[in-house]
């Protein structure tokens, strides 16, 4: 199969950890062990997030004093897409000695008249409480959103429309090269009346540019990747419970947070409409048993995943 796999900014850097090197090293070898088994087995591509890094680079870089100003999200998403393309790469060549894997810097074509340039909405970087976000958003001129219990910097995250080194990436898989891109959503860029591409101040979603990514690769699956176990229905009430198999239909008839578990329920579910295929939420230790079906919120147009006919 070919399967393209989502990883959550969890799988990097956990909330409350420290952003240090060494802690989002050892995070990405803990993910890689359990990606390797897939990778053994299918074609993969993987995807990441980058909110923790793209934040702290941008507040490392609004503070610094030597700057006339400070770096932009685009250029900032390319540097969290080749720090943590890098991590990730080596970790797999260790993992997996001989087999090619590549690291791409990749850029996510998107309009420029997105109405989310005027309703930032996407979270980057550290948690606040209330109080220091609001002083933060004074002095730096952000815009601040609660996110759970605390509060995070937002920023514009317009829909991605197609990821510029597609048919690059498509070229790899056909060699089996394990490749990495598009992480963060890929770079942001615009073309102007001429073709000419640019970066726009903004950070996409992950999940929306791995589920158009995985239609114009023709993936069979879809796998979002995080830190829970499956979708809930009813989350946060006395009526939850976990959702297993299930379509589409059933998903979009639900309503789910914007910030954390809608973009992944709306990834998942544009995918299937779209192709046909499975896609799938769940934890990140559990991605082989969520490929079996056997784990994890697996959504297909029949709430069914045929084993025998698929693998």
């Amino acid at each position: 199969m070919r399967v393209i796999v989502a990883l959550g900014g969890n799988a990097v850097l956990q909330r409350q950890q420290k952003p240090d090197a060494h802690t989002q090293v050892a995070n990405v070898a803990a993910a890689v062990r359990t990606l390797a088994g897939l990778a053994d087995r299918h074609e993969l591509v993987i995807t990441h997030g980058n909110g923790p890094q793209v934040g702290l680079l941008a507040l490392e870089s609004a503070t610094d004093h030597h700057l006339t100003r400070p770096y932009p999200f685009d250029a900032l998403g390319a540097q969290t897409q080749g720090m943590i393309g890098y991590w990730m790469l080596q970790a797999l060549q260790n993992a997996l000695p001989g087999r090619q894997v590549l690291a791409m810097v990749t850029q996510t074509l998107v309009s420029a008249v997105d109405p989310a340039f005027d309703d930032p909405g996407k979270f980057v970087g550290p948690v606040y409480d209330r109080d220091e976000a609001a002083k933060l958003a004074e002095e730096y001129g952000w815009t601040v959103k609660q996110d759970g219990d605390y509060w995070r910097r937002v920023v514009p995250s317009p829909a991605p429309q197609r990821v510029v080194e597609t048919r690059l990436i498509r070229r790899m898989l056909g060699e089996r090269v394990i490749v990495i891109c598009a992480g963060g959503g890929g770079v942001p860029v615009i073309r102007d009346e001429h073709g000419r591409l640019s970066g726009v101040e903004a950070v996409i979603d992950k999940d929306a540019t791995a589920s158009m990514l995985a239609e114009a690769l023709e993936c069979d699956a879809l796998l979002i990747l995080t830190d829970v176990p499956r979708v809930m229905r009813g989350f946060g009430t006395p009526a939850q419970r976990e959702i297993g198999h299930t379509t589409p239909h059933e998903l979009r008839a639900l309503d789910f947070p914007a910030g954390s578990m809608g973009p992944k329920v709306e990834g998942a579910c544009r995918f299937v409409e779209t192709t046909g295929d499975m896609a799938a939420i769940g934890r990140l230790d559990q991605a082989e048993q969520i490929l079996e079906g056997s784990a994890g919120t697996i959504v297909t147009p029949n709430a069914r995943w045929p084993l025998t006919s698929t693998l």
